[in-house]
């Protein structure tokens, strides 16, 4: 055995999607040890984190003045790099047991048109956080592997990657990327635009955990065979009292049209410059549709009617990405050939 070997044997390796919305960790030799929200909770008297991930997600909204409810990642880059360093801490300790002595190596998935200054954040975070090496690759090839898509052969492979704080769309063949772009626009963006819409419509005042939970419910991208709908609870913004209406999945529909719509032109514009001998193969192979946002009911419908081609929904859309970058770990001529500079 190789030194190589000996040491990815022993070794703590970890896969990480430091999502805008979740990070999730995957530990070679375990599968995924962490799924928490990229949330965390701060003491603003005294700079001590009170709580991190689904503890801190359950503050969100409901905390003392003093103690405030932070996602420290926007648009799949980090905002706030104490926060962020902290919070990988946190994660990486969490998924080697609380152990304090831990130095893995790493690789954390990054949106397509992250800057060189937002990728050396990421690094320098993850770092901080104890790794001793650290490799960035894209998060739609890191989907492209996590579902199973046959990156390293000469056809052409579509994957459209909705997270939460960016969509990714890119087309792979022979194990490279030969068209992707990033939209900061996804999951995050929907849930704003149900807020304002039930802002301006009703004058009701809603938050953001209840804005996500009408999408998980009711939201959609096409029309539905049965529409449904929901009753909700806010705070009157003309009277200053709580109050509770009922809402369709159509005017749900209506207020993610403008978002939705983003993420259909992304791939329209994907398709445009795809070179034609690849995209011939969409046509028979179809693209995937991952990420937490794709859960979206219907919206593989409307690719499909917008551009003609079929569309899948990945089995583990959350999950795509870290099982792609976790079989990444496992094959480092692959993890050296994709690990962006």
């Amino acid at each position: 055995m190789n030194w190589r070997g000996l040491f990815s044997f022993f070794s703590n390796d970890l896969a990480i999607d430091l999502g805008t919305a979740n990070t999730l960790i995957y530990a070679k030799g375990k599968g995924i040890v962490v799924s928490e929200p990229s949330i965390v909770a701060i003491n603003k008297k005294n700079n001590r984190i009170e709580a991190v991930g689904r503890d801190a997600k359950e503050m969100v909204g409901r905390t003392p003045g003093d103690i405030v409810a932070i996602q420290p990642l926007r648009d799949g880059v980090i905002a706030d790099f104490e926060i962020t360093e902290k919070m990988l801490d946190y994660f990486i300790k969490k998924a080697h047991n609380r152990k304090v002595l831990v130095h893995p190596r790493i690789v954390i998935s990054v949106p397509a048109d992250i800057t060189q200054v937002e990728k050396r954040a990421v690094r320098d975070s993850a770092l901080r956080a104890n790794a001793t090496e650290v490799y960035l690759i894209e998060e739609a090839m890191a989907a492209a592997i996590g579902t199973g898509l046959p990156i390293t052969e000469p056809t052409g492979s579509m994957i459209i990657d909705i997270g939460g704080g960016t969509t990714d769309v890119a087309v792979i063949s022979l194990a490279g990327i030969v068209y992707s772009r990033s939209v900061r626009i996804a999951g995050n963006e929907m849930d704003q635009a149900i807020i304002q819409f039930i802002k301006r419509k009703y004058n009701l005042l809603i938050g953001e955990i209840t804005g996500e939970q009408i999408k998980a419910q009711i939201g959609s991208a096409f029309p539905l065979e049965e529409e449904l709908t929901l009753e909700i609870k806010g705070r009157d913004l003309v009277e200053g009292v709580p109050k509770t209406l009922t809402i369709s999945s159509v005017e749900i529909r209506e207020a993610l049209s403008e978002t939705v719509n983003t993420i259909v032109e992304a791939v329209r514009i994907a398709l445009e410059r795809t070179p034609p001998e690849l995209s011939a193969d969409f046509i028979d192979r179809g693209v995937i549709l991952t990420g937490g946002g794709s859960q979206l009911r219907n919206i593989d419908k409307l690719l499909r009617e917008e551009t003609g081609i079929p569309v899948t929904s990945a089995e583990d859309p959350m999950a795509s990405v870290v099982l792609g970058s976790g079989k990444i770990i496992d094959d480092f001529a692959l993890l050296k050939k994709l690990a962006l500079n």
